[in-house]
């Protein structure tokens, strides 16, 4: 991006305009989906967290620093917004509604029902490992960026990552 569409501080730093952080949402809809998604699970609650983030980015622009690093803050404040809605929602679930809600996302996969088991031992591990795996796996983030986002250390990421690997191949054996 050139220079010339950047607009500057009053301290001469370069921020990102509201057209390219608009563009950066578009591109990371899908990703900003399967975030959402891995905490939630609940399509109602994934669009109210992804427009949040989206409100709260547009009003915090002027916040970003680099935005080479537009794609993690926009994360970061989706897996915010994710955790202000699970807080918000602490309930108990009756068994038909979770019966329910499980035939859907089977219905939401089937072109990859060879993967079912996958998913499915997927959506068992622990919130923090779910996510960790999602955004290593699925979403291609590095295990530095993944630290930056869960505001932990990389060798956090990396002892999670392996407890997700270890817990997913043992599930996956014994569904064999």
């Amino acid at each position: 991006m050139s220079v010339h569409n950047r607009q500057k501080t009053a301290g001469g730093k370069e921020i990102m305009t509201k057209e390219q952080l608009g563009n950066l949402i578009i591109a990371s809809e899908e990703s900003m989906y399967h975030v959402a998604k891995t905490l939630l699970r609940n399509d109602a609650d994934c669009a109210d967290a992804i427009q949040e983030a989206i409100v709260k980015a547009f009003s915090s622009i002027h916040t970003l620093r680099k935005d080479s690093f537009g794609k993690t803050w926009l994360v970061r404040i989706l897996i915010n917004e994710c955790y202000a809605i699970m807080r918000q929602e602490r309930k108990l679930v009756p068994m038909e509604s979770y019966a329910l809600e499980e035939s859907k996302e089977q219905e939401t996969f089937p072109e990859n029902s060879e993967y079912l088991d996958l998913y499915e031992a997927i959506s068992r591990l622990s919130e923090e490992i779910r996510l960790t795996v999602t955004l290593y796996y699925m979403e291609g983030y590095s295990i530095k960026e993944i630290a930056a986002l869960m505001n932990t250390t990389e060798s956090t990421i990396k002892n999670r990552l392996a407890r997700a690997r270890a817990k997913l191949k043992s599930e996956l054996e014994w569904a064999e």
